[in-house]
């Protein structure tokens, strides 16, 4: 088998970022996780640190690299989710506080030492988040732009509007500025927004099939998931809720599951009506260059399969 590729995984969990966490965890020969850094968003950053220590420790993953980034973001004040994701961000099951450190230094200058120090076009940046970190790692050191493999981002939206205001998703809304900076930097970015994820529905059946995996993380998981889908049931009237951040790791796993197209996005930075909105130029009626592979259908029945097989691996 080809070296796994390596990733840099950014997030702010969540308990849908604990999903994703946990299926690149169940997929070492396809995944090499260098690092894991945290910012702040559903959860401030004291929270989306712990938590992301804690899913390690869950998935006996205590090697691995934990860094703590933005505590907010570049040009704004912090929004945070704890509407959804409880005051934790991890609420639902009974966890452990963690025990293994953070690492000394702040995640952007891990993201840049990475970056510089790996085989260019190697590191691929997993966003889960919003893209805080990613965006001031770019201002602080544009050079490492061009050595990003590839940047995979659950943010976004377009057909399905908004799911924090009728125009934003959440982790762009957030920190419109850096996704700004993002997208305008030519890094290549495959874009996973609401329109893919809002047909990845945690159903009763898929859950149930999760929890006969019967493992700690596993049972931890449906747990965590009973929580976070009982927001989205209430609002969109649904059998369980979507699941967004996994989608970034299916997409390094098999990206077969996923179909979109080339686009311009460009992000609204301005109006206070539409602030953080992706505006995706789908039918190229413009002549904006085209940054971004933006998904739009996904096989979920597939994408499930993936995330309880290799849950259960762990």
């Amino acid at each position: 088998m080809a070296n796994p590729r390596k990733i840099i995984i950014d997030t702010d969990p969540g308990q849908d970022d604990a999903a994703a966490i946990m299926l690149a965890f169940g997929s070492p020969e396809e995944l090499e996780v260098l690092g894991i850094t945290t910012v702040a968003g559903n959860v401030p950053l004291s929270y989306t640190s712990r938590n992301a220590r804690i899913i390690c420790e869950l998935c006996g993953k205590t090697d691995t690299k934990v860094f703590a980034g933005a505590d907010k973001p570049i040009a704004r004040p912090l929004v945070t989710a704890e509407h959804v994701h409880g005051k934790t961000g991890l609420d639902g099951p009974e966890l452990d506080e963690p025990t293994m450190p953070l690492q000394a230094g702040h995640a952007v200058d891990f993201i840049i030492e990475t970056l510089r120090n790996e085989p260019e076009g190697t590191v691929t940046l997993c966003t889960l988040g919003p893209l805080t970190n990613i965006g001031l790692a770019f201002q602080k050191a544009p050079d490492i732009i061009g050595r990003v493999r590839e940047l995979v981002m659950m943010g976004g939206g377009f057909s399905e509007g908004g799911n924090i205001t009728p125009a934003a998703e959440f982790n762009i809304y957030v920190d419109p500025e850096a996704a700004d900076i993002v997208l305008r930097s030519g890094v290549p970015v495959v874009m996973m927004p609401l329109d893919v994820t809002h047909k990845l529905l945690t159903l009763k059946s898929r859950v149930k099939r999760m929890a006969e995996i019967g493992t700690r993380p596993a049972i931890a998981m449906v747990e965590m998931l009973e929580f976070f889908e009982r927001f989205d049931i209430e609002k969109y009237g649904s059998d369980g809720g979507p699941l967004h951040d996994p989608t970034v790791v299916a997409y390094l796993l098999k990206p077969e599951l996923f179909k979109g197209r080339v686009c311009n996005v460009e992000i609204e930075v301005k109006s206070e009506l539409t602030v953080g909105m992706t505006v995706v130029d789908w039918w190229h009626v413009t002549d904006r260059k085209r940054n971004a592979t933006v998904m739009r259908d996904v096989d979920a029945d597939g994408f499930f399969d993936l995330l309880i097989d290799r849950f259960a691996r762990i």
